[in-house]
């Protein structure tokens, strides 16, 4: 498969098996080698190819959750009631009254299509609330409070797609604090901020207006994918191996206070990595330095494959592939010293034993 490649550098030093959990160290570098060209079976494609790594993410070499500053401008709400009038709905109350409805419903024990009934008195959970703007993404809204994104997905009872809409308030943890852009230390923010896997199957997602649809994934993106991206109706196939290789560290604990959410499998450097399903990219990186060259692909009903260690990486967010497909080679990027995929599956955001759904062999 003719594809856009870019270069990730190992971090010598590290542990063998760094990558199956988090890390304490300092981030590695971005990679700044040009792009390298690939066979491609047609003009159009090569023409991709051929463009720099800084025009395939994003212009300036950014992934989606940083191309819309957030401003922390989150409301305080107090406790109170509400008592419901005829007309009024869900999202109408939260935003007479600047809690999310999600916490609303939350609170009140209220259960999808969530049905009122005038005179019905609600409780309005006290709260910081933050009003989602357009293009803002899960992860730039907990950074711009200091705060875990997977904890808002909690409070708020996210799910999927993980799709924010303009104008949703989504209820913050207690130690945010509401700021003004100048009280802000950014630096020092982003300096103090990690991400995880599940942080970016979730919260790099941009908000979308009411009437606003995701983007339908391509076979190879003429441009930079910077908004919503369709996730896969539906996954009814089967998993296959991402490559050969013997597996050098199974799923589940490793040590006390360690555990590995996948299984790392042996290859020698620039081993082709495959598909494991039909899916869509939802990244394509190196923001999480344990890992290195990371790509997450959904499949769609829940199902989120994630391979790291990645030396090149040959797939653009937003792309469509199919199982088999090559998506990078393997290398020695992240906290690992010998060449190596990590490779997990989840389910639901949950990490499940990649090898009891792997065909045998």
């Amino acid at each position: 498969m003719g594809a856009l490649i870019h270069r990730i550098g190992p971090l010598v030093g590290a542990a063998l098996l760094g990558g199956c959990i988090p890390a304490a160290t300092s981030p590695t570098p971005r990679a700044t080698a040009p792009v390298a060209s690939a066979p491609a079976p047609s003009a159009a494609r090569d023409d991709f190819e051929r463009r720099s790594l800084d025009e395939v993410v994003g212009g300036d070499a950014r992934q989606t959750w940083t191309l819309k500053p957030v401003t922390a401008d989150a409301r305080a709400v107090t406790a109170g009631t509400y008592t419901v009038r005829p007309g009024d709905t869900l999202r109408a109350i939260g935003a007479m009254t600047g809690a999310g409805s999600e916490a609303i419903a939350m609170e009140n024990d209220l259960a999808p299509p969530y049905t009122l009934h005038p005179g019905q008195t609600l409780r309005i959970p006290a709260g910081l609330y933050h009003r989602v703007a357009a293009g803002e993404t899960g992860i730039g809204i907990a950074q711009a409070y200091g705060v875990d994104w997977g904890e808002i997905v909690t409070i708020n009872a996210l799910g999927e797609p993980y799709i924010l809409r303009v104008g949703q308030r989504l209820r913050l943890p207690a130690e945010a604090r509401a700021q003004s852009p100048r009280a802000v230390d950014v630096a020092a923010r982003a300096a103090s901020f990690t991400l995880d896997i599940d942080d970016i199957a979730t919260g790099s997602q941009p908000a979308l207006a009411e009437s606003g649809r995701p983007a339908t994934a391509s076979a190879v993106p003429k441009h930079p994918v910077t908004t919503a991206i369709a996730a896969p109706a539906a996954f009814s196939g089967r998993f296959r191996w991402p490559l050969a290789g013997p597996v050098i560290a199974r799923f589940g604990p490793l040590a006390p206070g360690k555990v590995n959410d996948g299984i790392n499998i042996a290859a020698a450097q620039g081993t082709p990595i495959h598909a494991a399903a039909d899916g869509v990219v939802a990244y394509a990186g190196d923001e999480i330095a344990v890992y290195g060259g990371l790509i997450l692909i959904d499949h769609g009903g829940g199902w989120m494959s994630a391979y790291g260690h990645a030396g090149e990486i040959a797939v653009q967010r937003g792309q469509a592939v199919k199982a088999g497909a090559v998506i990078g080679r393997a290398g020695a990027s992240g906290q690992v010293q010998s060449p190596q995929l990590h490779f997990q599956l989840r389910k639901n955001r949950v990490p499940v034993d990649p090898m009891k759904q792997l065909p045998p062999r």
